[in-house]
């Protein structure tokens, strides 16, 4: 029997059918990076910059990938053998690189995410993956963490999710108010994590203290 498509579902496709249909050519994208150049003040057809056009298309088809990727068909492959477990599932520190929807500077930062799963577990390579397709995305960390949570939530259907995200945004690091060394931090507990004390606790202590994780900035 065919499994009904969700109303996520749909409006997922339909995004990424839109954008796939809406998306400006190469060349569209590397006159718009020539006009930048000119506009910063520089020569777009001098030796040094000639090719930077096609180079920065080129990086934004890296850094954008996850506009082109389902983070639900990631997390659909899943395994019932578990012999029971129930405990909580872990992957901590998932390193990310990301870019504020406000500026399109760099977020770099590491990612927790846990789960206690009901009947099913996931590949952990796939958590980590989700993780990357909405890093690869215009972003902010609040939303972010959000997304990863839900779509957990929702895939998994576990008896509990826990995110945390801990990341330094450039976007305040290197322009605007030039603070760095700050880290935000954003957490997203759905389920026993939220109702639970006790099984809260156990997640905040196998993660440690973010503030004294310190995060790979560079």
């Amino acid at each position: 029997m065919n499994k009904p498509v969700s109303p996520t579902d749909k409006a997922a496709k339909a995004a990424i059918s839109s954008s796939a249909t809406d998306r400006p050519s190469r060349e569209e994208a590397e006159n718009a990076i020539r006009t930048l150049i000119r506009w910063a003040g520089d020569d777009p057809e001098r030796e040094g910059l000639i090719d930077t056009p096609a180079r920065v298309v080129r990086s934004y088809e890296e850094f954008f990938a996850g506009y082109d990727a389902c983070p639900r068909q990631l997390l659909e492959r899943t395994f019932e053998e578990t012999e029971g477990y129930d405990e909580i599932v872990l992957l901590r520190d998932i390193r990310f690189e990301s870019h504020c929807e406000h500026h399109m500077a760099p977020i770099i930062g590491k990612a927790h995410i846990a789960y206690l799963p009901r009947h099913r577990v996931v590949g952990i390579s796939k958590l980590a993956r989700v993780i990357e397709v909405y890093a690869k995305r215009l972003q902010i960390q609040e939303k972010m963490t959000a997304q990863v949570a839900s779509i957990i939530d929702e895939v998994l259907q576990p008896d509990g999710v826990a995110v945390v995200i801990e990341a330094a945004h450039q976007c305040m690091t290197t322009r605007g108010v030039h603070k760095p060394g700050v880290t935000m931090v954003t957490s997203r507990m759905l389920g026993a994590f939220r109702e639970n004390a006790a099984t809260r606790r156990e997640f905040l202590a196998m993660i440690g203290n973010p503030s004294s994780h310190g995060v790979p900035f560079a």
